[in-house]
């Protein structure tokens, strides 16, 4: 149970969902046998990958984590620190094998998630807004992967969705720092929060959150979606909006909590949308 807790399985879910929701914008009626493999090794990657990431993240955390999240696997004693790292290790070549059976540009691809995830877990946090664009680099590159996995290559909708799950979570990473605000200033993590305040952070947050649901009314506008899209998109601007608003209104660190919680729901009707998009 420990090792469940320590990789996220939800968010290796999303990351998976995102590369098949890049592949469909860019499909449309080419699917193929080839392309379901390429997609299924895809789906392979994006998780053990995340889950890489989630368990190097616990491993280089487990200080600061004694002092915010005391029930995580490391520092409640479920998963030992030298287990994560070798768990790290076997998720990231299962991911990079997967990869490298896919295609050139898929290995290229994860490499540099890997690469990325790694940077920001072992240097980037403590950088605050950088270290948040970096993992925001990690959860936008699924939609990138997908395409490249069934041989398509970049096109100007892949770039924009891209773009809008990148506003979106970083607004979600920096409301995060106001939830670790007390461990993160004990061990100088330099975030929005504490570099600026909690109220600074919830404003930040919530700006990034509003230029995602900014951002939707495009893809109608240039015709890269279907009508489809637009009722799934507007449940996750709502979603964005109402959080954003409560952020605003009490930035303390359960609210902050919850708000982070309520916007991994509405990133997920953001991917369906996304897709919907696609028929």
């Amino acid at each position: 149970m420990g090792f469940i807790k320590l990789i996220r399985p939800v968010n290796g879910l999303m990351m998976g969902v995102a590369v098949i929701v890049g592949a469909s914008l860019v499909l449309a009626n080419q699917f193929s046998t080839e392309a379901a493999l390429n997609l299924l090794l895809g789906f392979v990657t994006a998780f053990t990958l995340t889950a890489a990431s989630m368990a190097i993240n616990d491993y280089c955390d487990r200080e600061i984590d004694r002092i915010n999240e005391p029930a995580r696997p490391i520092p409640s004693g479920q998963v030992k620190p030298k287990e994560a790292l070798i768990f790290t290790a076997f998720l990231a070549v299962v991911g990079l094998v997967a990869a490298a059976f896919t295609n050139r540009e898929s290995l290229a691809v994860a490499v540099f998630s890997l690469a990325t995830s790694l940077t920001y877990a072992s240097k980037g946090k403590r950088t605050g807004l950088p270290g948040n664009f970096l993992v925001s680099a990690c959860v936008a590159t699924p939609f990138i992967y997908g395409s490249f996995a069934v041989g398509m290559g970049l096109n100007m909708k892949i770039v924009f969705f891209a773009v809008l799950a990148f506003l979106s979570n970083t607004g979600r990473e920096v409301a995060k720092g106001i939830v670790d605000v007390e461990g993160d200033r004990k061990e100088g993590m330099m975030t929005i929060a504490v570099s600026h305040g909690e109220k600074v952070a919830a404003y930040v947050a919530s700006a990034f959150f509003l230029s995602a649901v900014l951002l939707t009314v495009v893809p109608p506008l240039l015709n890269l979606v279907t009508v489809w899209f637009i009722p799934f998109v507007a449940v996750a601007d709502l979603g964005f909006i109402g959080s954003a608003i409560m952020l605003i209104r009490d930035y303390s660190r359960s609210n902050a909590r919850r708000v982070k919680n309520f916007v991994l729901v509405w990133m997920l009707f953001g991917m369906i949308s996304f897709f919907a998009g696609t028929i």
